[in-house]
């Protein structure tokens, strides 16, 4: 399992503007790719997860999808799961 959270974001974009804090509020740290006018990362974006739009979210190996997609895993119950390997443990 890839031991990181990964997200392709725009900046402009509130959608991933709404999965970051939903992320941070969480209490989790995560990657940010913007890729804003960047091909390179585009292409990468695309081919590990199949689309076009952004945010597109990794949490580990999970390909969570969107940013609705996150709102959705996280009003059903099963996005603090996921999250919960990537939690600050305390001292």
């Amino acid at each position: 399992m890839t031991k990181s959270i990964v997200l392709y974001t725009k900046g402009y974009c509130p959608f991933c503007k709404s999965a970051k804090a939903l992320l941070t509020y969480k209490g989790v740290s995560f990657t940010e790719f913007e890729i804003t006018g960047d091909d390179a990362l585009t292409a990468e974006m695309v081919k590990r997860s199949g689309r076009y739009t952004v945010p597109q979210i990794f949490i580990g190996d999970v390909h969570v999808g969107g940013g609705s997609d996150l709102a959705e895993l996280d009003a059903a119950g099963g996005l603090d799961p996921l999250l919960t390997p990537f939690l600050a443990r305390a001292a």
